[in-house]
């Protein structure tokens, strides 16, 4: 009989694998098949509000702003954002979704809302709760993991 800890750790692998690939399958699919899953993922961030500081979206996804640089500069090219820079201070960079951005991201939100909705129908509110309560712990897990490799 396998330990607890020998499946779960299958099990994380697994499904971290497959809503991956699942994603990027979609996405090459889809309307946006010109895009990657990391760039949908900025896309996603970006989405979050009207318009964002290019250092709070690096902020968000934990990277540096260098990197969300070409990765921007990319974006655009390919019509799903803006990016123009704040007249008082030329330094700020402001980024936001343009209607093709809006459109992509609202289609992986979807994507997103199907696969909980869809995993979730599937349980009682007691394990619902369990669920969620032990994603919680797990998130804070990784959060705290992170915190220590990034510095």
């Amino acid at each position: 009989m396998k330990r607890k800890e020998d499946v779960a750790n299958q099990l994380l692998v697994k499904i971290f694998n497959n809503i991956l690939e699942i994603e990027e399958k979609m996405l090459r699919k889809g309307d946006f098949s010109d895009l990657s899953i990391r760039e949908m993922h900025i896309i996603e961030s970006i989405g979050k509000k009207e318009q964002s500081m290019m250092s709070e979206v690096a902020q968000d996804l934990g990277i540096t702003v260098g990197t969300l640089t070409t990765a921007i500069n990319k974006l655009i090219k390919k019509g799903y954002v803006t990016r123009r820079r704040i007249e008082e201070d030329r330094r700020v960079v402001m980024i936001q979704l343009t209607e093709k951005g809006h459109a992509a991201c609202e289609n992986h939100k979807g994507f997103h809302e199907e696969m909980i909705s869809s995993m979730m129908d599937n349980h009682t509110e007691e394990e619902k709760e369990i669920l969620t309560h032990s994603l919680e712990k797990l998130n804070n897990y990784f959060n705290e993991k992170y915190n220590l490799v990034k510095k």
